[in-house]
């Protein structure tokens, strides 16, 4: 059998047997960390460290499990460790500085380190199935809201969630991955379930438009247009009435349009500020690089990511990145000219 074959290659040392064996996982591996780290980088970080366990314990690999099992397994424990790790999560922490005072928010969160995924490196993601336990589509588990919600869960709690309801791994699968009991797992997963239960209402699952849909371009196009044209009136108009307003890593949050009326009027687009919007997606979500424009020249400056959450008819959520950095990752510049 050739499997085998390169298997016994890739054990006796063999480097391109070995990237053989596992680059088909490569790119799922990095999302099921991005899923559990909330973090690219972090995630491209971790991948590594998995591949490279992987070559270092090949030999004790029996084969008891799929590769891919036992891949996920290594994955799924360096992600725990990696949380576990309180200096890995505050090195990417810096300090952002307001600009002016911002409104009160309608509530303050913890700050989030969530980061944007490009769909670009979605695209890149094998075609396999779920396993028959599976309750959530692969657009769904890598939305903002999902991952938002999925990061409220303690570690262990998420990495249960992810592997059964996400991968649809078995729970005496997880158990083995996680050196614990089907017990466990059940009783982890139940209450996993709970919390996003709350956090994650099941209408909005089915109400969001379908991406790069015809309905969401026109919608997507017209907030672009209104925000552009700095018209606050008509980027309300495209909003639900219950739409949120948020700023990773700043613990402000706005809901309703009054909130979002009055942010867009008094902050953003303070002072006659212009923007241009670059069309990008993350997280297979409509998104924008944005840029502001400098009055005296003819150049535009990074201003962050904005990612939009379509539900039925309208806008239901921004969000906008504040961290420039994010940018190159969708291929955008630090800066526009004229």
């Amino acid at each position: 059998m050739q499997d085998e074959e390169t298997l016994e290659r890739a054990r006796a040392g063999d480097g391109q047997a070995f990237r053989k064996l596992t680059e088909p996982y490569r790119r799922e591996l990095q999302v099921h960390c991005y899923r559990i780290l909330g973090s690219v980088q972090d995630a491209e970080d971790l991948l590594q460290e998995t591949l490279l366990a992987a070559w270092r314990g090949l030999e004790g690999f029996e084969g008891r499990s799929s590769l891919r099992s036992w891949l996920y397994r290594i994955a799924t424990n360096r992600c725990l460790n990696a949380l576990r790790d309180s200096t890995r999560r505050s090195r990417e922490q810096p300090a952002y500085r307001l600009e002016i005072p911002l409104p009160e928010p309608t509530r303050r969160s913890d700050p989030s380190w969530l980061e944007p995924y490009p769909d670009v490196l979605l695209d890149e993601l094998p075609d396999h199935a779920p396993g028959p336990e599976a309750r959530y589509e692969t657009k769904e588990s890598v939305s903002l809201a999902f991952l938002v919600a999925l990061q409220q869960l303690p570690p262990r709690q998420r990495a249960v969630l992810v592997l059964r309801d996400v991968l649809g791994f078995r729970a005496a699968e997880v158990a083995g991955m996680l050196d614990t009991t089907v017990d466990s797992v059940t009783s982890a997963l139940k209450r996993a379930r709970a919390t996003l239960a709350t956090r994650l209402p099941e209408g909005d699952r089915d109400d969001t438009a379908p991406p790069y849909s015809p309905r969401e371009r026109k919608l997507v196009d017209d907030f672009a247009r209104a925000f552009e044209r700095a018209d606050v009136d008509a980027i309300l108009a495209l909003l639900t009435d219950d739409v949120w307003l948020t700023m990773p890593p700043l613990p402000f949050e706005y809901q309703g349009l009054g909130a979002v009326g009055h942010f867009l009027s008094t902050i953003a687009m303070r002072d006659d500020r212009r923007f241009r919007l670059v069309p990008t997606h993350a997280n297979g979500q409509p998104a924008f690089g944005c840029y502001l424009l400098d009055p005296r020249t003819p150049i535009a400056h990074a201003h962050g990511l904005l990612v939009l959450t379509v539900s039925g008819n309208g806008i239901s959520s921004l969000t906008r990145f504040v961290d420039n950095s994010l940018l190159p990752g969708f291929g955008l510049p630090r800066t526009l000219g004229g």
